[in-house]
């Protein structure tokens, strides 16, 4: 594999007031005709900068994704320091958590605005949902305190119109927030517990609702059965729910299959590991450790020989027959890079990209001498090989698109671009099908979202 570098102008930080004056919060990003953005550019990206230095600001950067270069040479404004990036169904709107100012940051994509922050009530996410096309996102807040409350936890309901928390629901430790697709119900998973929350976000009374901690009533139902679920994956009335097991305190990593109609759990599918998974057609890919750190990366026979002790490992589930033949299994096992999955995302040529954070880094990408090892892997589907590039550092952001062969990667702070073909069109002239390239961005990068259709 080899590594190539695009050097770009250097972004200038600017804290330029952009609001939409007059027009309300978030509606001048309305209607249904797609308009010409300020920067010109239909192929947009946007790449989250968090403070790094004293002579930096936060905020994103626009990237044209036709052909990796800068759309313009200074950063959105999105806080102090803006991370998570959580796009709308219709692309109309971008929300960035800003981690220090503890605010969602509200971006009008149209008019490339930010039009006010919503400061959550507690402070600090990792998981924000955003599942309607509604003016209405769901943040887990997990050290949210109300004097309705016994113990800390909430979901705040944004109301993106406004720009305020509308109700706070309380929900116990809630981690993280799930949503089916027009927002009236929600899974919540909290830190080391067994059950799953099911959420009415409808019925809750502003500006506070107890929710799960009285219930169940018309706001929450408490599903128990569960082995320390941590996220979910939709289809239509049914959510494969990820139980994390013995990794995060339980006993059995396993996918359950949770019928939203009837709040039933309908089978138990047990996995090697199970933090993060990507449904594609009846085949539901899931990553995990399913220990506290993870197999022997040498009790895998399929795994190549690397300087890390352990490993995780990736788990192929045909959902039509309720079956996973690499679990337990070392001969088939597929052995990824170890650490806490929580990034996946399947880019052009069937190449699976799965990222992870607190894993083990080997080697020095800045001085490679021997093994350079990160926490992303790439798992070819066609061939059902593993490629670990050279790279180190958390992944913390994956993006791929529909007519382009390539994948944009945030790992270790650094915005990485692979491709996953060889195309002329797409800067990837060579047969290396996982040549990268990068685009230099001054700071320290977060997230990455794409927020045109292409």
């Amino acid at each position: 594999m080899s590594l190539g570098a695009i050097g770009l102008k250097k972004a200038v930080p600017v804290f330029v007031l952009l609001a939409c004056t007059s027009l309300g919060f978030i509606s001048c990003g309305g209607g249904s005709t797609k308009k010409i953005p300020p920067s010109g550019i239909h192929t947009r990206v946007m790449v989250s900068q968090s403070v790094s230095s004293a002579a930096t600001s936060g905020g994103l950067f626009i990237i044209n994704a036709e052909d990796d270069t800068l759309a313009r040479s200074s950063e959105l404004p999105a806080g102090v320091s803006p991370g998570l990036l959580v796009p709308s169904p219709t692309l109309a709107t971008l929300l960035a958590f800003d981690s220090i100012g503890k605010s969602v940051q509200v971006v009008n994509t149209t008019t490339e605005a930010n039009v006010g922050g919503i400061s959550l009530a507690g402070g600090e996410t990792t998981s924000i949902a955003f599942p309607a096309t509604s003016s209405i996102a769901y943040a887990a807040v997990p050290s949210a305190t109300n004097n309705l409350w016994p113990a800390p936890g909430a979901i705040d309901v944004l109301n993106l119109a406004n720009g305020t928390v509308q109700t706070a629901i309380g929900v116990p430790n809630a981690q993280t927030v799930t949503g089916n697709s027009n927002g009236n119900q929600l899974l919540v998973f909290s830190s080391g517990s067994n059950l799953v929350s099911v959420i009415s976000p409808f019925n809750a009374v502003p500006p506070a609702d107890q929710g799960c901690n009285t219930a169940p009533n018309g706001v929450c139902v408490i599903i128990p059965g569960f082995d320390r679920p941590v996220n979910a994956v939709y289809s239509g009335n049914t959510a494969y729910i990820l139980n994390c097991g013995a990794q995060c305190g339980g006993t059995q990593a396993s996918v359950s299959v949770f019928d939203l109609t009837s709040l039933t759990i309908t089978a138990t599918i047990p996995v090697n590991g199970a933090t993060m998974a990507l449904l594609s057609g009846s085949t539901l890919y899931v990553a995990g450790l399913g220990t506290p750190t993870g197999p022997k990366c040498t009790s895998i026979k399929s795994a190549a020989q690397t300087a890390a002790t352990y490993c995780g490992t990736l788990d192929i589930v045909n959902l039509s027959t309720l079956q996973d033949p690499y679990f337990n299994n070392p001969a088939s096992e597929i052995a990824i890079t170890d650490g806490y999955h929580d990034r996946m995302d399947m880019g052009q040529a069937g190449q699976l990209f799965i990222g992870s954070n607190d894993c083990t880094n080997v080697g020095d990408v800045n001085n490679p001498n021997g093994e350079v090892r990160g926490c992303l892997s790439i798992y070819n589907t066609a061939n059902n090989s593993v490629v670990i590039p050279p790279d180190n550092g958390d992944v913390t952001g994956l993006q791929g698109f529909i007519s382009r062969y390539v994948e944009y990667v945030v790992e270790g702070g650094n915005l990485r671009i692979y491709c996953t073909a060889a195309n002329a069109d797409d800067n990837c002239p060579t047969a290396d099908a996982l040549q990268t390239m990068q685009i230099t961005l001054r700071g320290y990068m977060v997230d990455v979202k794409a927020v045109d259709n292409f």
